[in-house]
């Protein structure tokens, strides 16, 4: 039996995960022979840590998810920079910007997303390009225009305070810049964080040198000079950067006539409206998944994996409970699940325990129902996030004492112990810059990595913000001591 032909059009962060995961399960290509299109010129890289690179603290090289012989070693027919231009669902090809044609069994759109840009006067030229001064933060070549943009001390205005706007504020602000976020909610990270969360990052965040225009859009733009604001304010920048939000990249989608909403929708199997075409990643809308995330693509990677190698036909993705962190330096953040229900809940079902430290920069707030996390925000209390993070992924139930938990203290005697290597299960995540669980540590390990430094080379784990180190040393400790 032949082996099949698999196209993946896109080598952001899904498709190069989608090709690992494919490749994990068919290492020689027997069953897959697998074709990756890559609109950009540069190998996979991670998104997640692009602040990092605007900070400093990480350089371009060190957030690549492939080596340059990646391709060669795993039988992957990678095309670099040659974006695809139209589908041919009929003939089953897929039409390149050089010209050439390549057929499939099976398609992959892993499109990702494309920056949204807001309706600003002056901010977008009559070709669709931005004004000079404006720039994009979503890829690596946007750090790289960003960073020679960006003279130090120079004032920089961020439109947009959600997750990817504060961290390029906060890694702007620690070369030295003069940092201003406009944000048209009362406080930032409005979907992820409550009102009392919002203020105190803002406040932590201010600390850095990082002011706020919260409550206010951007009316005008002008190079050179600044934005002007809706309430006639006015805000110095000689570099403006856009992070306002995306929007799935779905033009090949519905140039092929597939069934496009937000998202190009998929079921349960991750395929289209035609059966022989899937979608993963930020391009794809299903139920049961937040936009703009990563973790759900990661999943979605390994449940299209099963299902195109023939490994397991019956996986399905259910969907996915996602764990927020924030990227930025001096800041450690968590917010899980039902973030929003407030502390004068009227729901009877919920049980809301909530501490707010302003002045030290602290805010924790724990949701528990049926003696579960359904949701917590934890700022500033790195220990609470991470056993309050172990026990939402287990759905472990929630020790008695609520305040010792939320206030990172050990946990009670009796109180099953959620930081333990033992007992977590295979699937959990225990690095979400790189989304490395426990199964592919213990994996690894059972293939000579026998140190964490091992660990962090063969799976990447601890080598993004470094917030679980601690955990993966345990981890290490823990398989060291049952070999």
């Amino acid at each position: 039996m032949s082996a099949r032909k698999v196209v993946v059009l896109g080598y952001g962060m899904a498709g190069a995960r989608l090709a690992d995961e494919i490749r994990r399960r068919d290492p020689h290509g027997e069953r897959v022979t697998l074709t990756v299109i890559g609109a950009e010129p540069h190998a996979a890289y991670n998104r997640v840590l692009l602040s990092a690179v605007v900070a400093g603290t990480m350089r371009p090289e060190t957030v690549r998810l492939h080596d340059d012989d990646w391709a060669q070693r795993h039988g992957v027919d990678l095309r670099l920079g040659t974006p695809a231009t139209g589908i041919d669902r009929a003939a089953r090809t897929v039409r390149l910007s050089d010209g050439s044609t390549v057929g499939y069994d099976a398609l992959v759109l892993a499109t990702g997303s494309r920056p949204w840009l807001p309706p600003v006067e002056g901010l977008v030229n009559e070709d669709g390009s931005l004004a000079e001064g404006a720039l994009t933060f979503r890829t690596l070549d946007d750090c790289d225009r960003i960073l020679d943009a960006a003279r130090v001390g120079a004032p920089v205005a961020v439109l947009g305070g959600g997750l990817l706007g504060l961290e390029a504020a906060r890694g702007l602000a620690g070369r030295g810049n003069l940092v201003t976020v406009v944000h048209p909610a009362p406080h930032v990270l409005e979907r992820q964080l409550d009102r009392g969360a919002g203020r105190v990052l803002g406040r932590a965040l201010a600390e850095f040198g990082i002011d706020f225009r919260l409550g206010r859009t951007a009316a005008k733009y002008v190079p050179g000079d600044g934005l002007k604001l809706d309430d006639g304010s006015h805000v110095d920048a000689d570099l403006l950067v856009v992070s306002t939000g995306v929007r799935a990249e779905t033009g090949l989608a519905e140039a092929a006539g597939l069934a496009v909403d937000r998202g190009v929708v998929v079921d349960d199997a991750l395929r289209t409206s035609d059966g022989r075409i899937h979608a993963l990643g930020d391009c794809a809308q299903h139920p049961g998944t937040p936009s703009g995330l990563v973790q759900p693509a990661w999943e979605q990677a390994e449940v299209l994996a099963d299902l195109l190698t023939g490994t397991d036909t019956a996986a399905r993705y259910r969907g996915t409970s996602v764990v927020t962190r924030l990227k930025a330096r001096g800041v450690d953040l968590a917010a899980v699940g039902d973030t929003q229900t407030e502390a004068d809940t009227e729901d009877e079902d919920a049980e809301v325990v909530c501490v707010n430290d302003p002045a030290r920069g602290r805010y924790a707030k724990l949701v528990v129902r049926d003696e579960k996390v359904a949701g917590a925000i934890v700022l500033g209390v790195p220990d609470a996030a991470a056993a309050i993070t172990q026990l939402y992924d287990r759905g472990g139930p929630v020790p008695s004492d609520r305040l010792a938990l939320l206030l990172g203290r050990a946990l009670p005697s009796g109180a099953p112990g959620a930081a333990s290597p033992a007992d977590l299960p295979a699937s959990a995540v225990v690095c979400r810059c790189n989304s490395v669980s426990k199964g592919r540590l213990v994996d690894a390990w059972r293939s000579g990595a026998s140190t964490v430094d091992d660990l962090a080379t063969a799976t990447r784990a601890s080598t993004g913000c470094g917030s679980c180190r601690d955990a993966v040393c345990g981890i290490a400790e823990w398989l060291a001591s049952t070999s």
